[in-house]
């Protein structure tokens, strides 16, 4: 059962907000008069704060109500929220908002105004999804494919007619069927060739990466999939039969001539493979948009600052490590510094790849449309002091 809130802002020259000292009728006056012809009583509640700015109320008995506040700095903005019955249609439309909209414009001889679509609160389907540079997107969901929760957490596949199921855990957006650039991305974007080689993923639970890697002839893929409670291999579950046109078959068995499925803890696999000596051609990490730290910390466990330690310590000389990372808070800035500051020198590209249902800059190592950062490490003789890094 939604309700429905509409925003609207107009910018205003300040002089056309100032009440006259004869006490006449003011733009104040006529804004109520507009809000009122959409049916709604008041102001039932107003206030004048002390820089001259003012609050008012309005309601309607089926429970409407708006809110108008005036700032005298210049900024009219109307606050309008209404029932609408889920699967009908809001009383007042777009056309009569349309309308009011033109009629504040000529009471403030406002030449700037912005009227935002409805934001739907409250929908059985969600449409909203934050992204990690805290952007609202709303999507064309049209039902719900695969709900579960784990101890851990909610995995849930929505179905969108523009991208396909798209996976999402604790409602964060992971991949969906469209957006087989990501995989590429992580994978080297068609530069590498992976025939007879040992390649590790670390996560990777929708299966694209795995799925793609089997394409190229590789000797062996091996897959570690976090164990917490469970719910990797749900995930797994769930791909398997709601995202096939992301892992296609290759989780159908978890294991075959060349590639191998481990759902349990990574870093403890990591750390037996280092002291063991097994290495790899390839690392890639699909774990984590946060590859490192954004701050120092006093645990010295660090996940992903261990697991990427122990990543470098398992590749071989020449290898190549990739991993991805959210665009926020300077975070692809701080990975960079980090890359630098390695004992064992790397050098390393980073680039930025659309990839449809993101709808941001995201930093493989997003806005207008959706982006990737992938970032490809390559270990080099720590003789060779030199580090370059570049960018397309």
């Amino acid at each position: 059962m939604p309700a429905y809130n509409l925003l609207l802002d107009f910018h205003v020259p300040p002089t056309i907000l100032e009440t006259s000292e004869n006490g006449k009728v003011t733009s104040n006056q006529e804004m109520h008069n507009v809000v009122r012809s959409l049916g709604l009583q008041g102001p039932t509640s107003a206030v004048t704060f002390q820089d001259g700015g003012t609050l008012a109320v309005f309601h309607n008995e089926d429970g409407s109500h708006a809110t108008l506040r005036v700032y005298p700095q210049g900024l009219v903005t109307l606050d309008l929220q209404q029932w609408v019955e889920e699967g009908g249609e809001p009383k007042i439309t777009g056309e009569v908002l349309s309308d009011v909209e033109q009629k504040f414009k000529r009471v403030l001889s406002s030449k700037k105004s912005k009227r935002l679509p409805f934001i739907k609160r409250g929908l059985r389907l969600d449409p909203y999804i934050t992204t990690t540079s805290e952007h609202i997107v709303e999507y064309d969901f049209d039902r719900v494919v695969y709900e579960e929760n784990s101890p851990y957490q909610n995995i849930k596949i929505l179905h969108s007619p523009q991208y396909g199921n798209l996976l999402l855990l604790d409602d964060d957006q992971n991949l969906a069927e469209s957006d087989v650039a990501y995989t590429y991305a992580m994978t080297g974007n068609g530069r590498e060739d992976f025939t007879n080689k040992d390649v590790l993923i670390l996560g990777g639970g929708d299966g694209g990466i795995l799925y793609h890697l089997l394409q190229q002839n590789p000797k062996f893929v091996t897959m570690l999939e976090i164990s917490f409670y469970n719910m990797y291999q749900m995930v797994i579950d769930a791909a398997t039969k709601y995202l096939r046109g992301i892992c296609h078959d290759c989780f159908d068995s978890l294991s075959g001539d060349n590639y191998l499925v481990r759902v349990e803890d990574c870093v403890p696999v990591l750390e037996q493979y280092a002291r063991d000596g097994k290495t790899f051609d390839y690392v890639i990490n699909d774990l984590t948009d946060i590859p490192i730290a954004q701050e120092p910390t006093e645990d010295e466990c660090d996940l992903p600052d261990k697991i990427l330690d122990l990543s470098l310590k398992v590749l071989k000389n020449k290898g190549k490590y990739w991993t991805h990372g959210a665009n926020t808070n300077n975070v692809p800035q701080k990975f960079e510094e980090h890359l630098k500051n390695l004992l064992q020198p790397v050098d390393f590209l980073k680039e930025v790849i659309a990839i449809p249902s993101y709808h941001e800059l995201y930093p493989f190592y997003v806005d207008e449309g959706a982006f990737l950062w992938a970032l490809c490490c390559e270990s080099r003789d720590p003789q060779d002091t030199a580090v370059s890094s570049s960018y397309k």
